[in-house]
């Protein structure tokens, strides 16, 4: 692996050091009584230490989960509550994009109200953080403190004995976004694991000396798959923080500097380099890098001319598509198949994936939501706690009988079988009886120089009838008026139908999103039809306020 981040320079760990780290942790949790079956939880930057200590985890045969480390303690609590663990690995604090992120005032209100915590492990980020007081955080210890029981009195390491296992025991626990309840405790079982070599080895990992770097904390279902790449052979640079924040190019100079072969990168990220200029300058060479990768939302068309237009054009750039319910891609890029401008390639092999409209036929050319048609080791195993399995069926296969139903509008193309991510189905558009996805609006009003970002959903009437409201964020020195209103309309209409025309355009001075960058539809579409909602995962959370007082739709029939 290599470690890196906002404060950290480039540092090697080689194989050896992270088997004997591993090791490590396994003597110490089973010398504190950690066995099969218990839960271990991560709440912290992306850092080595959770990928050690989910090595170690994993080898007792215990099960690993964890949270972001942006939210806040009561949407940590809302987690951890459900899955019970015994054992919390954190850190004092982080920088996120230059921001100071202290957790130890979240930890004292974790350690108070999870009762079957036994021990809080906090990695301290510096060495004047071993200096801090924790007393005050019950069953709190330093990272050193607690690994010192690994050791045996000779000062070795026992081996590790790795607990045997069946295909389907629990090995992860993912918790979906929480925007319409609870969130769900989401069990994936050691098949998957093969899922995340399958798409590695056969559908895109580099032939020679592979390495990649993401961004990606635990709690994100991108780190369950990133950390198991270990397996595979290939390297990881595992960034903590942002990796625009030091320079406008330093992700570019890592690329040169430590000769990655493969990035990983969120849209959002995307967007942000585009709209600051962010490119490779006349002293970056990039010539390592063969993998372009881009996922949690949906990529988009002009993310596809950014990469090869300002960025590199000899390059395999494209989106794979999973989500908190696999593990492993259900969708993918392929090195192997042509690329096209805003398609993932194919589904990944062993994926029945269908395309079904409101009827329930399977669908090519038509808008139609995404499910899986047959089993697979990607799938989850269920909820924790769902001791029948009856939310389990209710939340996925009631819809379709028999198929999992992943939420997500999506379009076949008949001519390139690629494939076309549209959104959640939940933040589908039907005004005028015309079916659309969010991203489509956005396609046509990103290209607007004027406009920053823009968010567009549904508002029903009494009636239920519905029409589409469109936000827009304002560059700096610009100003919705009544001239750009109407050539928004006119664009709309002219590249997608006059059914796709927003009724009501308004501007917003800020977009809300969650922590891996994806836009709070859900949310603000509750917010404007005064429905209940959960906005525990939105980052800019003032944001919602915005979108409090939006006039009513009167559809006066």
């Amino acid at each position: 692996m290599i470690i890196a981040g906002e404060e950290r320079k480039p540092t090697n760990v080689t194989h050896a050091e992270v088997y004997e780290k591993a090791k490590l942790y396994a003597a110490a949790f089973r010398k504190f009584g950690i066995k099969k079956n218990d839960v271990v939880t991560c709440f912290m930057s992306n850092r080595e230490e959770p990928i050690y200590a989910m090595l170690g985890a994993v080898s007792i045969g215990c099960i690993w989960t964890g949270a972001l480390p942006l939210i806040g303690a009561e949407a940590v609590l809302s987690r951890f509550k459900q899955t019970n663990p015994r054992i919390l690995l954190t850190i004092d604090r982080f920088k996120n994009n230059g921001q100071e992120m202290d957790i130890l005032p979240k930890l004292k209100k974790i350690a108070d109200e999870l009762p079957s915590l036994e021990k809080i492990i906090i990695v301290p980020s510096n060495e004047e953080s071993k200096l801090k007081d924790i007393s005050g955080i019950k069953n709190s210890c330093f990272l050193d403190d607690f690994l010192h029981l690994g050791y045996e009195e000779d000062g070795s390491i026992p081996e590790i004995v790795f607990e045997q296992v069946s295909v389907s025991h629990p090995v992860f626990i993912s918790y979906t976004s929480g925007t319409t309840g609870l969130p769900k405790a989401v069990v994936h079982g050691c098949g998957g694991l093969l899922m995340t070599a399958k798409d590695n080895c056969i559908h895109g990992i580099p032939d020679i000396d592979p390495s990649i770097l993401s961004t990606s904390p635990v709690g994100w279902a991108s780190w369950n798959m990133f950390s198991t790449r270990l397996f595979t052979g290939v390297k990881l640079v595992v960034y903590e923080g942002v990796p625009f924040f030091l320079s406008r190019t330093y992700l570019w100079d890592l690329v040169d500097e430590l000769k990655l072969t493969t990035l990983f990168v969120t849209p959002s990220i995307l967007d942000e380099y585009e709209k600051r200029g962010f490119v490779p300058t006349e002293k970056h060479n990039l010539g390592s890098l063969q993998f372009f990768v881009s996922g949690a939302s949906v990529v988009k068309p002009n993310n596809y001319d950014f990469v090869y237009n300002k960025i590199k054009k000899n390059i395999i750039f494209g989106s794979g598509y999973g989500c908190t319910e696999s593990m492993g891609s259900f969708l993918t890029l392929d090195r192997t198949l042509p690329i096209y401008r805003g398609e993932i390639s194919c589904p990944a092999l062993g994926i029945d994936l269908e395309c079904l409209d409101e009827t329930g036929n399977h669908v090519i050319g038509e808008l139609g939501e995404l499910v899986i048609a047959k089993s697979t080791p990607s799938l989850p195993l269920g909820f924790w706690g769902d001791t029948d399995g009856s939310l389990f069926q209710e939340t996925y296969f009631s819809k379709y009988p028999g198929k999992f139903a992943l939420g997500d509008l999506a379009l076949i193309n008949p001519l390139t079988k690629g494939i076309i991510i549209f959104g959640r189905s939940d933040e589908t558009l039907k005004p005028k009886g015309v079916r659309f996805g969010s991203s489509e609006i956005y396609n046509i009003v990103n290209k607007f120089p004027e406009i920053r970002d823009s968010l567009c959903v549904a508002q029903y009437s009494k009636n239920r009838n519905e029409r589409a409201v469109l936000f827009v964020k304002m560059k700096d020195g610009y100003s919705l008026n009544e001239e750009l209103i109407r050539n928004i309309r006119l664009h709309i209409e002219k590249e997608l139908s006059s059914g796709h025309v927003p009724e009501l355009i308004l501007e917003t001075p800020d977009i809300p999103y969650n922590m891996t960058g994806k836009k709070m539809e859900v949310i603000v579409k509750k917010i404007i039809n005064n429905m209940p909602y959960n906005a525990e995962t939105v980052v800019n959370q003032a944001s919602l306020n915005n979108f409090r007082n939006i006039p009513p739709y009167e559809d006066n029939y």
